[in-house]
């Protein structure tokens, strides 16, 4: 053979191994170094989908279901396989428009080609049912189920909270959540998401080339199980919780009740009331929105959000701290003397006893000016420092002023005012007892929570301690509780004074002269306290109590907005509220009579003229005005 033809046949066998190398190269960096082929080729044949567990259910403290969860489904898309497809008929089937269904898509690209998301969601049984058999016409579309929440009973949705579909920052703090899932949003739905919410699992499918599934990828080998969440045994009585929605049905204000012993929750009301079914579903972004803009606020939890001034029911915490400081002693007495403060006719107070009954605003005055200038210092700013400070620390100890470690979001600490506050406000040097003197009545710079009151109502019940307010029992399988909920927290303060508390407070409903009659119910001792919490606007109607007098049951706080006086609107609701649970039922015509009457002033308010003080205060002084009423 020539060299001419040994040349083009060494030439050839060149060039085929030369394109033979490249081949091999090729494949090693797609099968080996790239897996992007891979990947997309798993996509087409393989698809993933998610497990969602089944939320955790929602009991109260008798065992009723409060919360469950029922079957609904999501349309899913990958935008990657979405294509020669019937879009007209697609959207015909499922029921939107042309215009909806490009909105929708293109949202689905934006977030990946290659990844599902979610097309449409929560899909009832019935429309799945109808175009389930449909579905493999339209390939990159396939239904994954998940659960809704369904509330049992229309009551406690500012207790049970609700879910809503997380957001981009939800998916920036935490990996466990993907586009399209839910998350607590308020209530115990938000205070125990972690618990509730369980753990997803992840089920891979084969499918065909119609996009229909045809089986488990290698007999589930890499399938992961979902793990349920938790349940949640309340200390929600839930007949009461609704006795008490129906009493404030058409009012603005809050009940909470308390089980003095235990620090449980029994109701917890925020007046007006809403469904909580109405935050669920398709329609949950509608609702929302109206439930937003009405003026009432239904959406505002009053009853740990909300601060308001005491009032007359501060005078029972004023009465304890006094005592012991030795400011007073239970048989001080003091003359009703109108021209320190504005008061409603009733004889001078003798005792302690008598000027809890009988609510004197002077008597109150006088013995928190002996809290305040204790004559420690002979500068009169300098010992109101000394004894604002440790009223501070009292006051404190009740639980006021600080937030309460309730198992629930967004819970208010209230205001009790110190140094600093007045030092900012007035100057150093610049304030004394004659600047802050309303404290000593619940007004002024003296603001509370709903749940603080209750609390407060729970200390006097169990004679000088509390444990922390809470709602849920235990939860899980084991029964788990949380310890911490049931700790005693002391108020340093000797019971014996707390017992004279309690008799002033027992005097407040049955004795001669007492503000609380309205309260009593036939076959139970209350111990009670009103108070008429001056604002912008009509008075507020406020009303402590406990029940029995000796060995406790249920401690109660009702606030009222706008209303008037406390012992003719809190104080009979607050003695419904005892009677009901612990008699089991109600007087029928008392609480038809309390549940249709509306004595809140109109929104928008208007300022209504009220008798001022008669002792004047310095010009820098902004503390609000002392009521001339109880």
């Amino acid at each position: 053979m020539s060299n001419q033809f040994k040349n083009r046949a060494f030439t050839i066998q060149l060039i085929f191994m030369i394109v033979g190398v490249l081949f091999i190269i090729r494949l090693a960096v797609l099968q080996i170094f790239n897996n992007d082929y891979k990947e997309r080729a798993e996509r087409q044949a393989l698809r993933n989908i998610t497990q969602y567990p089944a939320r955790g259910l929602i009991y109260d403290r008798n065992g009723d279901l409060l919360v469950h969860n029922e079957a609904v489904y999501d349309l899913m898309v990958i935008p990657k396989l979405a294509k020669d497809m019937d879009s007209v008929y697609f959207c015909k089937m499922i029921g939107i428009e042309m215009s909806d269904f490009t909105e929708r898509m293109e949202k689905a690209r934006k977030y990946s080609r290659f990844t599902s998301s979610i097309f449409m969601k929560q899909i009832s049984m019935q429309d799945y049912a109808r175009w389930q058999n449909r579905l493999y016409k339209f390939p990159g579309f396939y239904i994954s189920q998940r659960s809704l929440r369904v509330y049992d009973k229309p009551i406690a949705a500012h207790v049970l909270g609700y879910v809503g579909e997380v957001n981009e920052k939800d998916l920036e703090e935490n990996q466990y959540y993907q586009r399209g899932d839910y998350i607590g949003r308020s209530g115990l739905e938000l205070s125990y998401e972690e618990m509730l919410r369980g753990v997803k699992g992840c089920k891979v499918m084969q499918v065909d080339v119609h996009n229909r599934q045809i089986g488990s990828y290698q007999n589930g080998a890499f399938d992961s199980i979902a793990t349920e969440g938790a349940n949640l045994y309340t200390t929600i009585d839930s007949e009461l919780q609704a006795f008490c929605e129906r009493l404030m049905g058409n009012k603005r204000g809050c009940i909470v009740a308390i089980e003095p012993a235990t620090g449980e929750v029994l109701t917890l009301v925020s007046a007006p009331c809403y469904d909580p079914n109405m935050l669920v579903g398709r329609v949950r972004g509608e609702n929302y929105a109206n439930l937003a803009k009405d003026i009432r606020k239904p959406l505002f939890n009053r009853a740990l959000q909300a601060k308001y001034p005491p009032g007359s029911i501060f005078k029972v915490a004023q009465a304890a701290t006094a005592l012991q400081l030795g400011a007073i002693s239970p048989g001080t007495g003091f003359m009703c003397d109108k021209s320190k403060v504005g008061c409603h006719n009733h004889p001078s107070a003798g005792s302690v006893q008598s000027a809890i009954m009988h609510s004197c605003n002077p008597y109150f005055y006088f013995s928190y000016r002996r809290v305040i200038q204790q004559g420690k210092y002979k500068n009169i700013y300098k010992d109101s420092q000394y004894g604002l400070t440790v009223w501070d620390q009292y006051m404190s100890r009740f639980g006021f002023g600080k937030r309460l470690p309730i198992d629930l979001p967004n819970v208010n600490k209230g205001n009790i005012p110190d140094t600093a506050f007045y030092n900012r406000w007035y100057g150093e040097n610049k304030w004394a007892f004659g600047t802050i003197y309303s404290n000593s009545i619940g007004q002024g710079e003296v603001e509370v929570i709903p749940l603080q009151m209750a609390n407060l109502a729970c200390i006097v019940a169990n004679r000088g301690y509390y444990f922390t307010p809470h709602v849920v029992r235990y939860y899980g399988k084991d029964s788990t509780r949380n310890e911490e909920f049931y700790t005693r927290h002391e108020t340093g303060i000797e019971s014996r004074y707390f017992d004279v508390c309690a008799r002033g407070m027992h005097d407040v409903v049955y004795g001669e002269g007492g503000t609380g009659h309205k309260a009593q119910v036939p076959g139970i001792t209350i111990c009670g306290k009103t108070g008429t919490a001056q604002n912008y606007g009509i008075d507020h109607s406020v009303f402590i109590c406990f029940a029995p007098m000796d060995n406790p049951k249920i401690a109660v706080a009702v606030y009222v907005e706008n209303a008037g006086p406390g012992g003719t609107w809190a104080a009979p609701i607050a003695g419904l509220v005892v009677e009901k649970y612990i008699k089991g039922e109600v007087r029928a015509e008392q609480a038809r009579l309390y549940q249709q009457s509306n004595p809140c002033q109109r929104l928008p308010l208007t300022r209504v003229s009220k008798k001022k003080p008669t002792k004047k205060k310095t010009k820098t002084t902004a503390a609000a005005p002392a009521p001339a009423t109880e």
